[in-house]
């Protein structure tokens, strides 16, 4: 950069880690821009159907334990209410029926909630709360899933244990731990498949435990879920996120970040004060982009990027920093045309090589209401589903009186018109076997095999609208032995960061873990502090963020773990018997 100029950092990818590093380096004093193939990554233009209906890709839930993403809500200027339900039950339906319904522990006034749920130890209060709560599977099963209680304190002991358990399969790991056959199949296999969108028997064991102890076993109300209020993720935060960033000007020429108001460089402060004072943008976001390659200098940095638009192939130079926020099918296509960079950072050729996860989004509009227990609910074991995980969501409920939505969401749904009926918004994950069928086949298995099985009142309704849309490769993938393949925080390049819900963030390490928006979005800032530590972005932009960590784990899972680490240490490994159960 020359003198006084501020640096200039790419982002790839507009998820979240690409806006969470585009803003925490804004904040910085950095001037930044935000490359994604989206025509419109801000969230301002909203996604409609060909019938004019909203769409969004997937549904996506904000766990108990999101502290980051609920403060970027707070910083925005929102109400939490105003953006998110309450938080719901869900229901587990297989081919025989109703399985399981989750309960919500924290909240009350819903179905099913009607006071808080008294908060005991884990994993003692989510056997307690539970117990009534599973319709078929037998008490003799549940009580098997216990052996996953010793793999909760086990799987951490060291970095040692972690790759080992990394390097087994899911389903390897529920057989060591004499978890029963049913309870596996009728509950933890659509669980795994609706948490990291594949079967047991084709995740790291590893990462099978980080998603079940964040989500479930950590504190009793780890498990409450709550979901995003109309129209959609993209308009309700991202783009008020994107907004702000695109109005904050760089400071004058020579000031760093928080000079221009003598502030001491603390995380509210930063480049944003100078708004107004009509210096350059601090952030340029370019729609419609694919990256193709990135450059090297001489010294083996980061110097520029190409990209296709619409105008044709196109280049950003002069960078002094570039965030790579992209999964492994991003990765790839990057990678594939940087040999440069292939060659300086192997890790993100392996990277590259990971697999990805296909998934089926589709949308139905019904010409009748249909009452269902829940509003979230989870298909189990159905032959129709091909090996997917499947979920349905009655967007109706969620955004109706219910849940303290009103007619105006309602309308909105239909795209202005008159409601008819339920909108169920339904998602298959592990699509694989299902990308060959048309639209009409999709919408026939959920109306023929799926629905009315889990809920006999959907064989009344009829289809008004609906509409698919198909995502080959668009997940992460957490197969067994990936853990060493995952892109680390930093690479090898001194100036080029990764961010997104599958990094290895090492020392600053979060416990948000798995597919996670949570995790996704504090990889991002995590990724723009790794630079401002570096000295990537000179001497004056060296401001880090503080991230909020997830609530300390409870005193009995503390004292466990060591109590184990302590008897591997000190008796097991001397003896030569420390890999008894993992190797």
């Amino acid at each position: 950069m020359a003198a006084g100029e501020p640096p200039h950092v790419a982002v790839v990818g507009a998820g979240w880690g690409g806006w969470a590093a585009a803003q925490t380096l804004v904040e910085n004093g950095c001037r930044v821009t935000l490359l994604d193939s989206l025509p419109d990554p801000t969230g301002e233009t909203p996604y409609l159907t060909p019938t004019g209906k909203p769409f969004e890709a997937g549904t996506r839930g904000f766990w108990k334990d999101y502290p980051n993403i609920e403060a970027l809500t707070r910083s925005l200027g929102l109400r939490e209410e105003d953006v998110f339900t309450p938080f719901t039950n869900s229901s587990f339906y297989s081919p025989d029926g109703l399985e399981a319904t989750a309960p919500v522990f924290s909240s009350t006034n819903l179905p099913f909630s009607d006071a808080p749920l008294p908060e005991l130890p884990s994993p003692l209060g989510q056997v307690l709360a539970t117990f009534q709560l599973f319709e078929r599977i037998p008490v003799p099963d549940r009580v098997t899933v216990l052996g996953l209680l010793y793999a909760t304190i086990d799987f951490t002991r060291d970095e040692e244990a972690f790759r080992a358990y990394d390097r087994m399969t899911a389903h390897e790991l529920f057989l060591r731990m004499g978890i029963s056959e049913r309870f596996v199949r009728d509950f933890l296999k659509p669980t795994l498949l609706i948490g990291l969108f594949k079967p047991p028997e084709e995740l790291s064991a590893a990462v099978a435990m980080e998603l079940l102890y964040f989500y479930a076993l950590a504190h009793q109300t780890s498990f409450d879920v709550r979901w995003i209020r109309y129209p959609s993720i993209s308009e309700l935060l991202i783009a008020p996120l994107a907004r702000s960033l695109l109005a904050k000007t760089l400071p004058p020429a020579g000031e760093a970040a928080g000079e221009a108001d003598g502030g001491s460089g603390g995380e509210d402060s930063g480049a944003g004060e100078a708004d107004g004072a009509g210096g350059a943008p601090a952030l340029t976001v370019l729609g419609g982009s694919r990256v193709q390659s990135v450059q090297l200098d001489a010294a083996g940095k980061v110097s520029g990027l190409s990209y296709a638009s619409r105008g044709g192939s196109e280049a950003l130079t002069g960078l002094d920093g570039c965030v790579l926020a992209l999964g492994s099918k991003g990765m790839s296509g990057v990678v594939g045309g940087s040999p440069e960079l292939a060659r300086a950072a192997p890790e993100l050729c392996k990277a590259a090589s990971l697999g990805g996860i296909d998934v089926i989004a589709c949308r139905l509009w019904l010409d009748t209401t249909v009452e269902t227990r829940t509003p979230a609910n989870v298909f189990s074991r159905f032959e129709a589903l091909r090996g997917a995980g499947g979920t349905f969501f009655m967007l109706d409920q969620l955004q109706g009186p219910a849940y303290g939505g009103g007619d105006e969401a309602l309308r909105a749904l239909w795209g202005g018109d008159e409601p008819q009926g339920s909108v169920v918004a339904c998602d298959f994950y592990n699509s694989g076997a299902l990308m060959g069928l048309s639209d009409e086949d999709v919408v026939a298995t959920l109306m023929e095999d799926l629905l009315p099985a889990a809920v006999p009142g959907f064989s009344r309704a009829n289809v008004v609208d609906s509409f698919v849309a198909r995502y080959p490769g668009a997940v992460s993938w957490f197969s067994p032995g990936s853990f060493d393949k995952r892109p680390p925080l930093q690479t090898r390049v001194p100036n080029l960061v990764c961010a997104g819900d599958w990094v290895r963030m090492g020392e600053f390490e979060h416990g948000a873990k798995g597919l996670c928006q949570e995790r996704a979005y504090v990889s991002g800032i995590e990724a723009a502090n790794a630079l401002a530590r570096s000295g990537a972005l000179g001497v004056r932009n060296n401001r880090v963020r503080q991230v909020s960590p997830v609530r300390d784990d409870e005193p009995q899972v503390v004292a466990g773990r060591a109590i184990n680490k302590q008897i591997y240490d000190s008796l097991l490994k001397p003896l030569g018997l420390d890999k008894l159960l993992v190797r």
